[in-house]
């Protein structure tokens, strides 16, 4: 007890320090990461500038101010440099374990580097994985978080991600070519169904015009609905339908289905159950003729 009360003694200077330092690092973290975040709102909301990058940053900025301050404080305490010392001095095999632990930690890291670089995806682009959808939140240095649309986060490590087949709905061009797809009955009038469904399409205060003058030169059509195949109960149709993003194109596909709907509904034409047809054999018994 009285060795513990003189070593208080002689290091209440280094204990101060210690603390000082842990205080300062833990100050200009928050301060560092509070810069960012208002970087990253006047870039997005004014600028419209990718934040990506500066989310990024933000994160590797901040872990390293945290490692350079706490490997400080703890130097300013001898008794715990010597302690660090002898660890490191012994360290060999402790170093082979944390090196085996952390390989998946820095292949997250470098992962998430490449991703941030090469950008097959942004902050706020909206992607498939497999079954999964949502748009990109925020990409760290060992995952990226996915908002799905139930606002619900995915959050996915960063080499996972970077190995996966990516749908992008927003890299380089945002507009979407949307299919409108319905099925007609045989019965029904098929020009005035495609007459119906081009002028929807046409109508509608989303859909964009994305032609090129050599395309209206050649005389391509600004909404063109074809015959696509004939299915065992009716005639599908589909338009091309353009929207300026994914979300305006949702937009405008699910309007398009209603409006299709009443418009077909009083021209009189059909949009047709599945139909089938039941055969009922009956078989005879070889033994005593009857019928099973």
């Amino acid at each position: 007890m009285l060795e513990f009360k003189t070593w208080l003694i002689n290091s209440k200077e280094h204990i101060g320090l210690f603390i000082l330092v842990i205080f300062l690092t833990l100050v200009v973290g928050y301060l560092v990461n509070r810069f960012f975040v208002g970087l990253i709102r006047r870039s997005t909301s004014q600028m419209k500038n990718d934040p990506t990058n500066y989310i990024f940053l933000r994160h590797a900025v901040t872990g390293l101010i945290y490692i350079i301050g706490f490997s400080i404080a703890i130097y300013m305490v001898p008794e715990l440099r010597a302690l660090a010392s002898s660890l490191l001095a012994g360290a060999g095999i402790l170093a082979v374990a944390v090196g085996f632990a952390s390989q998946h930690a820095l292949s997250n890291i470098i992962s998430g580097m490449f991703i941030v670089v090469f950008k097959p995806f942004r902050v706020n682009d909206r992607i498939k994985i497999r079954e999964l959808d949502g748009v990109i939140e925020d990409i760290t240095l060992r995952h990226t978080v996915i908002r799905n649309f139930e606002n619900r986060r995915i959050i996915i490590p960063n080499t996972l991600i970077s190995d996966e087949i990516i749908i992008n709905a927003d890299f380089e061009d945002d507009s979407i070519c949307k299919w409108i797809e319905i099925g007609v009955s045989y019965e029904s009038d098929i020009d005035l169904a495609k007459k119906i469904i081009q002028e929807e399409i046409i109508g509608h205060p989303l859909h964009i015009d994305k032609r090129t003058e050599t395309d209206i030169n050649r005389g391509e059509e600004l909404a063109p609905v074809k015959v696509i195949s004939l299915g065992e109960s009716s005639v599908n149709l589909r338009g091309w339908a353009w929207a300026k993003d994914a979300a305006d194109a949702f937009n405008l596909a699910c309007d398009l289905n209603e409006s299709i709907k009443r418009r077909f509904d009083e021209a009189g034409i059909e949009i047709p159950y599945p139909h089938r047809t039941l055969v009922n054999k009956t078989i005879s018994s070889p033994a005593n003729n009857e019928v099973v």
